[in-house]
């Protein structure tokens, strides 16, 4: 199957305390955490896969790691968000649909299955963790039919976390590239779906991942959580 994967990798990642990029950090299994998300695209969708990058800090080391990726340079990554490396990410995949993820999120494989018949569908998602609602996560409410109604870490009431993999469909994508332009340079791309969904009616679905692992890497916690997982 043929899809546009992009991993966001430009932040400085300061939290977790290592002198290289986030991405770059080993699991005990040997591989980075990087390694294990392409490794997981090319189990689920094969070698015809295509992965775009956006890199910044450090990004010699995260090139030379994926040889065969193609990247974005995010040169003002130590000054803005993910909103606006997302938003490189999609003025630089055409028109295509783009399934994208943080570049620290260790994760099942079996979370791209999952969402295999939406992304053949043309449909939006965002994936969820229903069994945990940490204060200072993402979070997300839905509306009456089931959609995400809000998504940001000041939800109150969330009925789960996003979990930092996510799809937006062709149909969105321009709507979505107008939104991410508009943020503010330290906005999440969260905020962007927000508006996405606020002003342009976009139906973007949760996908409940809560019965596999899907861990955001940020403090030395989290890490050894992801590799207890592995």
């Amino acid at each position: 199957m043929s899809v546009q994967v992009v991993i966001l990798a430009a932040g400085m990642g300061t939290r977790l305390g290592r002198p290289f990029p986030k991405p770059l950090t080993p699991l005990k299994d040997g591989r980075t955490i990087m390694a294990q998300q392409v490794g997981n695209v090319r189990d689920v969708f094969g070698a015809d896969a295509q992965v775009l990058i956006v890199v910044g800090f450090k990004l010699e080391q995260i090139m030379e790691s994926q040889p065969d990726a193609t990247f974005a340079y995010n040169e003002l990554y130590d000054q803005t968000n993910t909103s606006k490396s997302l938003l490189k990410a999609l003025r630089g995949t055409g028109d295509r649909g783009v399934l994208w993820m943080n570049g620290d999120v260790v994760f099942h494989p079996e979370v791209l299955r999952r969402v295999v018949p939406l992304i053949e569908a043309e449909q939006s998602f965002v994936c969820v963790n229903t069994a945990t609602v940490a204060e200072e996560e993402v979070k997300y409410t839905v509306d009456a039919d089931g959609n995400i109604a809000e998504l940001s870490k000041t939800v109150v009431g969330g009925l789960g976390e996003a979990v930092g993999i996510n799809f937006v469909s062709a149909a969105d994508k321009a709507a979505l590239v107008q939104r991410l332009a508009e943020v503010g340079d330290q906005d999440y791309f969260e905020r962007g779906l927000e508006l996405l969904i606020e002003r342009d009616g976009a139906k973007i679905v949760p996908v409940d991942i809560s019965d596999l692992y899907a861990v955001e890497v940020d403090f030395a916690e989290d890490l050894e959580r992801a590799n207890e997982q592995l």
